[in-house]
């Protein structure tokens, strides 16, 4: 590992399960420090000891949920002086709660829905984004979706924060611009991961029914993109990326076999 990698960080929000546990495991082969970040600790607990044993890892745990401001506020401020240097922050946590037409749409998934991918998002993104400012480099990779760009039926507040997240990513890029920051978005199509036994509250076989008839990405394809976009000249920014499985061409329409 080199003087570099052993100084600097790497953040990883919603780093338990799918896109982002891939990141920390693809990240820790490359040879990077990891601060990983969760609401489930005895899972971020096992990860780290997975990477370490694996890797050779080191890893700080923030076992907060990124909805609680206070929380990752001064989890990301009052970090070991020897973790302050985040080089990137992988902006993954997010979710869906729910798919039901608007009108029958539950106000309590709608604001989860809301807290987590958008204040939350916000709260962690600001917290690390002070720190690269003024060291004038960093690179904020922030994960959104085809459901950004394209709207499905039943996905109403889902695909609003996705939007909302187009739009923060755009924002970011400009106004951290002056910074030097680096600032991309990765927006993938469908994903074999927890993603839908979350919005389906733990129905598995309606969760399954998601991904018929396809070959969906896996969080490996998505780590690996995430990866390559961090590998480019310093000069060299990726400002928006999405990529599907071979049958999707958005969020509306898959060729299903």
């Amino acid at each position: 590992m080199n003087n570099e990698k052993q100084s600097e960080s790497i953040v990883i929000t919603g780093a338990t399960s799918g896109f982002g546990r891939s990141c920390a495991t693809l990240f820790a082969e490359k040879g990077h420090r990891l601060i990983l970040n969760g609401r489930r600790k005895d899972r971020l607990d096992k990860l780290a000891d997975e990477l370490k044993n694996s890797f050779g890892t080191e890893s700080f745990l923030l076992p907060i949920d990124v909805r609680n401001q206070d929380a990752i506020t001064t989890g990301i401020h009052r970090l070991p002086e020897n973790w302050q240097q985040i080089e990137i922050l992988i902006n993954n946590a997010g979710l869906a709660a729910g798919r039901d037409y608007f009108e029958e749409a539950k106000l309590d998934d709608w604001n989860e829905m809301i807290d987590t991918n958008i204040k939350g998002f916000l709260y962690v993104s600001q917290a690390v984004s002070k720190g690269m400012a003024n060291r004038k480099k960093g690179h904020i990779i922030n994960i959104g979706s085809t459901a950004g760009r394209v709207v499905y039926e039943k996905g109403n507040a889902y695909c609003a924060t996705k939007y909302a997240v187009d739009a923060l990513n755009q924002s970011m890029r400009i106004d951290l611009l002056r910074h030097g920051i680096k600032v991309t978005a990765i927006n993938p199509g469908a994903a074999e991961t927890e993603f839908s036994l979350v919005r389906f509250k733990g129905d598995q076989e309606t969760a399954a029914s998601v991904y018929n008839g396809m070959k969906p990405l896996t969080p490996e394809d998505v780590a690996e993109v995430i990866y390559y976009t961090t590998t480019l000249p310093a000069h060299v920014c990726i400002n928006d990326l999405t990529l599907t499985c071979l049958q999707q061409a958005d969020s509306v329409y898959i060729q299903r076999k």
